[in-house]
């Protein structure tokens, strides 16, 4: 991955794993690699909305409806 995708990711798990300790210096570093303001807030907002809706999902077991769960499973028909 390029120097740009990592310290996206590098974001994201921050956002993911220790939301309380972001900081001014973590803006900084996204800044660096051509990310602005609205962008840190795209990388955050879809972060934290994976893990609320994964964590719901999980802890209520709930399973896809079975369109969706095959997309990308079985070859389409032509």
């Amino acid at each position: 991955i390029t120097p740009r995708q990592r310290a996206m990711l590098d974001f994201a798990m921050k956002v993911c794993l220790h939301s309380d300790e972001i900081e001014d210096a973590d803006f900084a570093m996204l800044q660096t690699h051509g990310f602005n303001d609205e962008d840190a807030w795209d990388i955050a907002a879809i972060t934290a909305f994976f893990g609320l809706s994964n964590r719901m999902a999980s802890f209520s077991n709930m399973l896809p409806n079975p369109e969706f769960y095959l997309l990308g499973r079985v070859p389409r028909q032509k």
